[in-house]
């Protein structure tokens, strides 16, 4: 037997450590993979790649994790000036996005992840929250989280993970505008979408919030149990 091997998506940007500086890093907030592992999983990070997907044969589900914005090109959309989207991200998660899809791997999608599912649904985003929703709760400082009440769609998949939630953390400033073929079952009190899902799938589920940063990741959880049941070999313990 074996821990379910869930993928987490990576960014390629400038980082820093020990003497280097500004060097172009694959990384991820650690975060992801504690979260990944607390729930009985083993985490494998990816790299942005779009020659193939070759990968998805070694998982048993995948984590669309949160980063920068999604090219509105994907969409239709001219940029907004304050969009800052990262093309080689676009292009690898979409192929490992739409190769899981066809599989029916359990996939979760995170912030930006949320963004990029309902955009591979035929949705579309809208590219500066403050514009819609006229304050900044959703992104209140550059680093700083936002707190805002949440409901969830009675019967949903997002409510039944969530269960006696009433409250999420945020950090982004652009939300989905229209699901694509996806059900929204999650909203903030402002009305911005938090939570979509595809009941037709064993797990295909966005959230806008990070629950890698909660004490109590439920929707992390619930990715690594169904990635159980997506294959005999891999075992979970009783979280």
């Amino acid at each position: 037997m074996r821990r379910p091997v869930i993928g987490i998506t990576a960014y390629v940007e400038p980082a820093g450590w020990a003497v280097w500086r500004d060097v172009p890093a694959t990384l991820v907030p650690h975060a992801y993979v504690r979260s990944v592992t607390a729930a009985g999983g083993r985490a494998v990070v990816l790299p942005p790649d779009d020659v193939d997907a070759d990968v998805l044969g070694l998982l048993d589900g995948l984590v669309l994790a949160g980063g920068a914005d999604l090219g509105p090109e994907r969409y239709g959309e001219p940029p907004d000036p304050r969009t800052e989207s990262r093309p080689e991200r676009d292009a690898g998660e979409l192929t490992l996005l739409t190769a899981a899809l066809a599989v029916d791997l359990p996939v979760l999608g995170v912030c930006r992840g949320m963004q990029l599912l309902a955009v591979a649904y035929g949705g579309r985003l809208h590219q500066h929250v403050p514009d819609v929703v006229g304050h900044d709760g959703h992104r209140p400082a550059p680093g700083v989280y936002g707190s805002h009440p949440v409901r969830f769609a009675a019967g949903s998949l997002a409510g039944r993970v969530m269960a006696g939630v009433e409250r999420v953390n945020s950090y982004h400033h652009q939300a989905v505008a229209d699901p694509g073929g996806l059900a929204v079952t999650g909203w903030a009190d402002d009305g911005v979408v938090e939570a979509v899902e595809d009941p037709a799938r064993r797990f295909v589920l966005g959230v806008q919030w990070h629950p890698e940063n909660d004490d109590d990741p439920r929707p992390v959880a619930a990715l690594v149990r169904a990635a159980c049941s997506q294959d005999h070999t891999a075992t979970c313990a009783d979280r």
